[in-house]
């Protein structure tokens, strides 16, 4: 007995790939949570290394933040790399990929004899294996997750909180124990678990894998007739290389026809100034607090308490975004989370006391996890989530040149005034105008809408007014 297919009408559709809204899917939140962990945290609490790197190679402020510079301008301009290989090898392969070369890449540059030696192992290899695993586990929770998006970006990204909150103190005593190259090294080792984390990918499968061809006729839909395996594969085989090439083609188009959206281009320009504005002050946190005279050990609990605010941020948000009350003002809830913390940051040079810069910094950290939550979101409900991963690397690669050169013009800053307080506000002032182009995006469309419905109103009295004339006559 031949194995079959049922058709209907003259057009053969593929099986739907259903989010699963939980399921695995919680399995891949988790193994998000740890691949940022292992990534951007790690990446984060790369600052407490910060003052060791400068005594050790008798550099300056701004030749020494090209470390954390380049691994986040490297990570986010391979960023759409790691969606190309997602798409044309697998997530689970990409993944554990990145997590060879961003091991390879501490190990490496814990033998360092120069500062050089550093930017191409932390900055450039480091950076590669970081993209490679974060772009493509960040995006496969948007494809498990619709209805529960926002809930489950909360929990995967608060990785980036928790992670410091537990990493930074955990830096600080191997590097008092080990030196910073015994701490590189054992942290080389601990970056390896992105491996893991690969391995869980698993990719979801289409629903209802029968190829069923709709009957476009009203009276004909339920009439079903089942066919040969062979008749249609004969029927595809007949395709010729130019019909494929030109459907390999329009893929594409449509992969990448966000980028013709105004939504997505207004968003885009937003997280440009966003991306300049977020790097320095966590950068130059741990070098503020002992410039104003706070313990080593004082400095490095400032980021783990930065980091708990980022935790308890990026889950409320992400929960309370999720609600049906609430859903339609996504966008006006991160343009708040921005704004508050560009005026956090005007604020910090102003604050040379330990009791009040750890309130203030856990307020600073509720709001970025707040907004870091909204960014994939955010995204997801200006494109489809289909091209997410497409999505998300445009978004990343367009960071890398702000976190390229957003920390070195900290540095630079620092050196020129000798003080903190241009490199703050200089930050505060790109989180503003961040906050200002979706503000003033939002009311050009509400005005256009005005205006047209008036002019809708406008034309229907006209109508009104003709046809009483027309009834008079």
């Amino acid at each position: 007995m031949a194995k079959g297919k049922k058709v209907e009408g003259h057009r053969q559709t593929s099986g739907i790939i259903v989010p699963p809204e939980g399921g695995w899917g919680w399995v891949i939140v988790g193994s998000c949570f740890l691949t940022i962990i292992c990534s951007r945290a790690v990446t984060r609490c790369l600052s407490v290394f910060f003052v060791e790197f400068q005594l050790h190679f008798e550099k300056g402020y701004s030749a020494t933040s090209w470390i954390n510079s380049l691994v986040d301008c490297t990570t986010m301009f391979c960023a759409p790399l790691g969606g190309l290989l997602e798409s044309h090898v697998s997530c689970r392969t990409t993944v554990m990929l990145g997590g060879l070369l961003a091991s390879a890449g501490l190990i490496l540059g814990s033998m360092a004899t120069c500062l050089e030696h550093l930017y191409v192992c932390l900055g450039i290899l480091s950076g590669v294996g970081f993209a490679l695993s974060y772009t493509p586990t960040s995006a496969m929770v948007g494809k498990y997750f619709v209805e529960r998006r926002g809930l489950a970006y909360g929990i995967a990204l608060s990785g980036n909180g928790i992670g410091t909150f537990m990493l930074a103190p955990i830096f600080q005593m191997l590097v008092e124990h080990y030196s910073w190259r015994g701490a590189l090294l054992i942290v080389g080792g601990f970056v390896s678990n992105l491996c893991v984390c690969g391995a869980l990918m698993r990719p979801l499968k289409p629903i209802g894998g029968e190829k069923i061809l709709e009957n476009t006729m009203g009276n004909l839909e339920n009439d079903k007739t089942t066919v040969d395996l062979k008749d249609i594969e004969k029927e595809g085989a007949d395709h010729s290389p130019n019909q494929l090439e030109i459907t390999h083609f329009k893929d594409h188009q449509e992969r990448f026809g966000f980028l013709r959206s105004p939504r997505f281009l207004v968003l885009a320009l937003s997280i440009l100034f966003l991306a300049y504005a977020c790097i320095s002050p966590v950068v130059y946190l741990v070098p503020y607090a002992l410039s104003v005279g706070l313990e080593p050990r004082q400095a490095a609990l400032l980021i783990s308490v930065f980091g708990i605010g980022s935790i308890v941020g990026t889950v409320t948000f992400g929960w309370i975004m999720d609600r049906k009350c609430l859903r339609r003002y996504r966008l006006q809830s991160y343009m708040l989370g921005i704004s508050l913390e560009g005026f956090s940051c005007l604020f910090f040079p102003l604050i040379q006391s330990f009791s009040i810069l750890v309130p203030f910094c856990t307020v600073y950290g509720y709001f970025e996890g707040a907004y870091t939550a909204l960014i994939p979101v955010v995204t997801a409900d200006v494109v489809s989530p289909n091209y997410l991963t497409s999505v998300l690397g445009v978004m990343y690669l367009m960071h890398g040149i702000p976190y390229l050169i957003s920390a070195p013009i900290g540095g630079w800053l620092i050196d020129r005034t000798g003080n903190y307080t241009a490199t703050y506000i200089y930050s505060a002032a790109c989180f503003l105008i961040s906050a200002g182009i979706l503000g003033a995006a939002m009311l050009a469309k509400r005005c256009c809408k005005t205006k047209s419905n008036s002019a809708v109103h406008s034309n229907q009295s006209h109508m009104h007014v003709a046809e009483a004339e027309q009834g008079v006559v």
